[in-house]
């Protein structure tokens, strides 16, 4: 019988369990929706040949003495239709349980992941991986799947500690010079502390010319419309907090890695309400700047660097668990307080044919304590998905309408209210 194998969490692992609460379970969702029904005795099977290609996903969460870690376990993944609302947690103290699910509803596959495990990039790597081997058994098709030529090692690499270095220590970072506080998102909660979806699906064609025309890239033009949809809803007296959006940025593009688990790190962008002079270029302006200095080789290592240096500090290392996570929740309790909102941008999802052809589009979602944007494009549509603990969502609603001014087009599937 094989030994039981553990793993040390990655970085952004460390901290997410000390850090869930309430709507914020710290669970994202991933959607798949084919052009036909999901078969579900079929995407068991294809759940099951999918597996074996990303072992540490198969772990269990355990408390260790200083630290949690992960666990492998021999726990069969079993495929549900959708019988539980979108994000609920997965993670719980003291039981012995797989840290991600998937379920169907209908055309939708979904994939849901305890954010322990994985970032988006390894999640739609799992995803596409499933979806594959789905149709290929749906269809009967001869066509190769698609080569991942990454090994199970590679995947299962921290890339975190891989590159962590110490010799940054003292070099100052632009995030170190954000505001302690800003505008927060107001409106009435779900009393069930439930996530309410909210999906746009617009031409990525026509959204990526509505930002070439304003100069910009997609990323800096849906974050300058999310700051002015927010601006716009702010009562007068509020305006005297800045809008602050943390943008999580894909380290792999700056450190080579084929890691399938977390690896990205965050910057955040400030704009204050008298810097606006009623134009979305305004805006533009100050994400575009920010954008500049904070998305360089140098800046990203040093955030990088520091986001690494919690785990590889000796005073800090020998503290019991308990303790550590009664501080690390302080922390980010007083962190979330200079957080309005969040904007990520996965990118674009490519899977050759014939099994793009057979795949309407992907989505993505996360829980949030507040409202989280989380895009992604594929086969010309790109989808807007997001997560918000509010029963109303009139920032979103505005935020949309602004697209359709623009001459873009939104489709909206929702489980919100929109009063």
């Amino acid at each position: 019988m094989a030994r039981a194998k553990w793993y040390e969490l990655d970085n952004n692992a460390k901290i997410v369990p000390s850090t869930t609460k309430g709507s914020d379970t710290r669970v994202f969702r991933i959607t798949c929706e084919l052009k036909e029904e999901v078969n579900g005795a079929l995407l068991q099977h294809a759940l099951d040949r999918t597996v074996p290609d990303f072992p540490h996903f198969a772990s269990v969460l355990r408390k260790g003495l200083f630290w949690y870690y992960l666990d492998s376990s021999n726990i069969h993944a079993v495929v549900q239709q959708e019988n539980k609302p979108a994000c609920a947690p997965i993670y719980w103290d003291g039981r012995r349980r797989l840290l991600y699910r998937v379920n169907y509803y209908r055309r939708r596959i979904n994939l849901e992941m305890f954010h322990v495990l994985t970032d988006g990039t390894g999640a739609f790597d799992f995803l596409r991986a499933i979806v594959c081997n789905y149709l290929k058994l749906a269809h009967g098709l001869d066509e190769e799947i698609p080569q991942d030529f990454s090994s199970v090692k590679e995947k299962e690499d921290d890339a975190f500690n891989r590159y962590y270095s110490n010799e940054t220590k003292g070099r100052p970072t632009e995030q170190k010079t954000l505001p302690r506080r800003a505008y927060h998102l107001q409106g009435e909660r779900d009393e069930y502390l439930q996530m309410h979806l909210i999906e746009g699906t617009v031409s990525a064609s026509k959204f990526l010319k509505a930002a070439k025309d304003h100069h910009s890239t997609a990323a800096a033009f849906m974050t300058a419309l999310f700051m002015e949809s927010i601006l716009e809803e702010m009562r007068v007296r509020d305006k005297k907090l800045p809008i602050v959006l943390s943008v999580p940025v894909n380290l792999r593009n700056y450190f080579p890695s084929d890691t399938a688990r977390n690896f990205f790190g965050v910057i955040n962008v400030a704009f204050y309400p008298e810097q606006y002079d009623g134009t979305i270029e305004s805006i533009l302006e100050v994400v575009q700047a920010s954008f500049r200095r904070q998305l360089t080789q140098d800046q990203i290592s040093l955030s990088m660097h520091d986001y690494a240096r919690l785990e590889h500090n000796i005073v800090i290392r020998p503290i019991p668990l308990f303790i550590k996570n009664l501080v690390v929740a302080a922390v980010n309790g007083i962190m979330q307080k200079g957080i309005t909102g969040t904007v990520s941008n996965v990118g674009k999802i490519t899977i050759p044919e014939p099994y793009c052809s057979l795949i309407d589009r992907f989505s993505c979602f996360m829980a949030a304590p507040d409202v989280q944007i989380s895009v992604c494009s594929f086969n010309g549509k790109m989808c807007f998905g997001v997560g918000s603990a509010f029963e109303t969502n009139p920032v979103i609603m505005r935020f949309f309408r602004k697209m359709v001014a623009l001459g873009v087009d939104v489709e909206i599937a929702t489980n919100d209210s929109w009063e």
